[in-house]
């Protein structure tokens, strides 16, 4: 499990400083990417993973990618942010292996890394500060560092490990503890590489030398989720993420992610997000 933490791909979107009001309401925000904040004077809210925060001056807030989230300030606060997007592997985040903190306290050495990260970068701040104006095709280029030097590309990743790190648990969401026979940590990895394709029960327990039965067993008792259910998942998980950032069809997208019967696609991706492809991706353009 720390093989594939280890290898963890950050590549910023954004960053500056802002100094918000009231008009700084927004509801059902969701994002590809992940957002921190610092909140440095005033006070505001957010709700997400079924939890309202306060955003008290001092403390650091961390948003996951693909949550749901509401934001609301009542009269005035500042912030740092940074936006960011993370992979292990293609289409492996760490938020699926390690639990997380979504409050801590900053440090002196917090508002010395934000800081950083705005002189490294002058032009990523955002010129509208609706969640929604975030996601347009020309930000959401993952891995793009535009041309700055390589020693500036090597400190952006370490200034944004460290600020990760510090809301990261020190449990897995998976119990390591298990003894279970079968790389079934090499199977999720191979699922989100080829989502694409089919992926069956039968396929996927010879690809770990299971039968199809201990392989599904296996897999339940490790993840708490069925292999089937897992795909799904993934594969609508991956649907959002193109849908927000780039302008193919609804067809591209479902074929692109391994669900070329948009019946099905449209059927599994509203049981699982709770709107359709076509009100998702509206919802999100729209403020």
């Amino acid at each position: 499990m720390n093989d594939l933490v280890q290898s963890v791909k950050l590549s910023l979107l954004h960053s500056g400083y802002e100094k918000l009001d009231n008009n700084w309401n927004y509801k059902n925000v969701i994002s590809p990417f992940v957002r921190l904040f610092l909140i440095t004077h005033g006070e505001a809210y957010a709700n997400f993973r079924n939890q309202t925060f306060v955003l008290k001056s001092g403390f650091m807030y961390l948003i996951p990618s693909f949550v749901y989230n509401d934001y609301a300030c009542d009269d005035y606060h500042e912030q740092y942010y940074v936006g960011f997007f993370e992979e292990i592997q293609q289409g492996m985040s760490i938020f699926n292996l390690k639990h997380f903190l979504y409050e801590v306290e900053a440090k002196p050495y917090d508002y010395t890394l934000f800081k950083r990260l705005m002189k490294i970068h002058p032009d990523k701040k955002v010129k509208d500060t609706s969640p929604k104006a975030h996601i347009n095709s020309k930000l959401l280029k993952f891995g793009n560092l535009d041309s700055i030097s390589l020693n500036y590309d090597v400190e952006t990743q370490g200034i944004l490990a460290i600020l990760l790190s510090r809301f990261i648990k020190n449990t897995d969401v998976f119990d390591e503890g298990k003894s279970l026979k079968g790389d079934l940590n090499k199977v999720l990895v191979y699922i989100a590489k080829h989502l694409q394709e089919p992926l069956t029960i039968k396929f996927l327990a010879h690809y770990c030398n299971l039968s199809p039965d201990h392989f599904t067993r296996n897999f339940h008792s490790k993840f708490g989720i069925t292999p089937n259910k897992y795909v799904q998942v993934k594969r609508i998980e991956r649907a959002q993420f193109l849908l927000l950032t780039t302008k193919d069809s609804l067809e591209k997208i479902a074929f692109d992610v391994g669900m070329s019967n948009m019946s099905y696609f449209s059927r599994k991706f509203k049981e699982i997000v709770g709107a359709s492809p076509a009100a998702f991706r509206k919802s999100q353009f729209n403020s």
